[in-house]
């Protein structure tokens, strides 16, 4: 869930967050469960995300799902989409922007052994492009196997492990 921070700082590209600025301006967010509009194809939902910012895209959006696995499902309703499906069109949404920033919270939830692996290779593949990526994790190998840097959240206090 949210929650309002009592203490510390952020800082993102040298900004402070909250004050220098409000939000960090390059980002690609998936929530650990991403909502999408369910009546719609998962090309139309990612099309409707991209006209908030009037950038509409089909070959980006045709890019990006292919990048993640849902190419032949452009135009499947998302309300038929298997949770895994799901899944991957929250990480299609994040990364369609090309953003510097990722923050991906339990992306792996609800795929199979080959989306594991899959999201793995794309990870890695924007890690080597230069995006900074914190991801969030239960699973050890996960993140043994993606980070650089591994921190531990206890008692609401980042730990550095």
């Amino acid at each position: 869930g949210y929650a309002r921070p009592d203490s510390g700082t952020v800082y993102v590209g040298g900004e402070r967050i909250g004050q220098d600025i409000a939000y960090p301006r390059s980002l690609g967010l998936i929530l650990e469960a991403p909502g999408f509009l369910p009546q719609f194809s998962g090309a139309f939902n990612l099309q409707l995300l991209l006209s908030i910012r009037n950038r509409p895209n089909k070959a980006l959006i045709a890019d990006v799902m292919a990048r993640v696995g849902l190419a032949g499902a452009e135009n499947k309703a998302v309300g038929k989409y298997s949770m895994g499906m799901r899944q991957r069109l929250g990480i299609a949404q994040a990364i369609m922007e090309d953003p510097a920033l990722l923050i991906l919270d339990e992306p792996f939830n609800g795929l199979d052994q080959q989306g594991v692996a899959d999201m793995h290779t794309l990870l890695k593949d924007l890690r080597a492009q230069g995006k900074t990526i914190l991801l969030t994790s239960h699973y050890a190998q996960d993140i043994d196997t993606l980070c650089d840097t591994i921190s531990r959240m206890e008692a609401g206090t980042l730990q550095k492990v």
